[in-house]
């Protein structure tokens, strides 16, 4: 009973109004009245909160305001930083090179550099006989010849370059890197540090073609790239996406675990294949 009492009080105290009155100093004439109990006021100042937080979120995301917030950038945005910096960067060195051509006609026009002498075509290679040059031993016919046939059916070869022109890498998380690449020791990754349930991204676009849990590195998933790349990413604690679904590089695929089985520190390995040959990310990606 004494509880229904004091509810019923507090009841009465809320919805008891109360009178703002604003009058003229001169003619003492009530100019303007405000009447509101503790209830509206709740209920006004909630409301107003409730609009002022609406406009912020909508200035945010509706608006490219958003940029200015750190830590967000979109694809596209980072895409375009960078593809300005290459083309500054190469606009800098095309300068340079017109700065030293044109410092160099200046000085052969007020002569502080003399003009070369012309060489005869007799003096020149063209002019020495076949017999001058060093003939190949038949130790070094025998060497080629050997090399030729071991390599025949290697699936590197030892020349090879890797097509990576137009291709913009993304770190798969930010952190320092526990354990380097080692294919030797049948490390061919990387283990990178993150914190726990960090969020973990495609270094390419791609489609996902592996993705599923294993016992000795929890949730893996890879993701097929052009140019015949192959990223995977191991020791995940929760994927957000399946096989066949379609990325951007830099989109959020994965989550990080809080640990290995060897290891209590979270951590990520990355690996980067090409065409059967594991890669060095540290190559191609700056952590």
């Amino acid at each position: 009973m004494a509880k229904r009492n004091r509810f019923r009080t507090f009841w009465k105290k809320m919805r008891s109004k109360y009178k703002l009155s604003f009058f003229n100093e001169n003619t003492l004439e009530e100019v303007w009245t405000f009447r509101l109990s503790r209830l509206g006021a709740f209920l006004f100042f909630t409301a107003l909160i409730f609009i002022i937080f609406s406009g912020a979120m909508y200035l945010i995301v509706g608006t490219p305001l958003k940029n200015y917030l750190p830590g967000y950038l979109r694809t596209e945005t980072r895409v375009k930083i960078i593809d300005n910096a290459l083309r500054i960067d190469s606009l800098n060195q095309a300068m340079q090179l017109n700065d030293a051509y044109l410092r160099n006609l200046t000085d052969i026009l007020t002569g502080n550099i003399k003009i070369d002498s012309i060489r005869n075509v007799k003096d020149s290679i063209l002019s020495f006989p076949a017999d001058s040059f060093l003939t190949q031993s038949q130790a070094t016919t025998n060497f080629i010849k050997q090399y030729e046939e071991d390599e025949k059916y290697k699936l590197n070869i030892f020349n090879q370059t890797i097509p990576t022109d137009g291709f913009i890498f993304y770190p798969p998380v930010k952190g320092p890197i526990k354990q380097k690449f080692n294919p030797e020791n049948g490390h061919f990754g990387i283990d990178i540090l993150t914190p726990q349930r960090a969020s973990v991204s495609a270094a390419l676009d791609g489609t996902v073609i592996s993705a599923g849990y294993t016992v000795d590195y929890g949730y893996v998933i890879e993701i097929q790239h052009s140019n015949n790349f192959i990223s995977i990413y191991k020791y995940n604690a929760e994927l957000l996406k399946s096989i066949g679904d379609k990325v951007s590089g830099g989109e959020v695929i994965a989550l990080a675990s809080n640990g290995t089985k060897n290891s209590k520190t979270p951590l990520i390995e990355f690996q980067l294949w090409h065409m059967g040959q594991a890669l060095n990310p540290e190559d191609y990606i700056t952590f």
